[in-house]
């Protein structure tokens, strides 16, 4: 009920000027899927399988977990099966590997929201639900991963790109 509300809000907001689809996906999906993908390029091969502590992911699990997420939502907004490559996630461990399916799931999702519509956007509270986890299940990962990029002593990449926008 709180999303399909948020959801009709949002629609009416954006109904000025673009669709709310189209403003989502420039607004917060590909700032977040280049934020996320950048993470993935700037952490060290040794660093994926750090923990801030014992009880959290690791880095690489954090990166995975969020490719899993883009698999199950973005296959529910194409109205098709979980890609095979969601199957394989566990099995996966290094840099590279983990690296590849993020930006595989990222992909998926893009193709994805290619044909979104907020007519379909609003279809079903499935819909809704995928769409919405998308964007905001992502600005949570890269929340929880900007931390373990700090503490290696790297700039996470919103940051480092803001600072290029600014000029400094």
């Amino acid at each position: 009920m709180t999303k399909g509300f948020l959801l009709v809000c949002a629609l009416a907001a954006a109904s000025h000027a673009q669709t709310l689809t189209k403003s989502a996906i420039q607004r917060y999906f590909n700032p977040v899927r280049a934020s996320l993908e950048g993470s993935a390029d700037v952490m060290p091969v040794e660093k994926y399988s750090f923990k801030l502590t014992d009880a959290q992911m690791t880095f690489g699990q954090w990166l995975l977990h969020s490719a899993d997420r883009n698999f199950k939502d973005c296959a529910m907004l194409k109205g098709e099966s979980v890609p095979e490559a969601d199957k394989s996630l566990d099995s996966l461990k290094d840099k590279a590997e983990v690296s590849k399916v993020l930006k595989d799931s990222f992909a998926y999702c893009a193709a994805a929201l290619e044909n979104m519509t907020d007519q379909k956007a609003i279809s079903s509270p499935e819909i809704a639900t995928a769409f919405l986890h998308i964007i905001v299940h992502n600005n949570e990962v890269y929340g929880n991963i900007v931390g373990y990029l700090r503490v290696s002593g790297i700039v996470p990449p919103s940051t480092a790109a803001r600072a290029r926008g600014a000029g400094r």
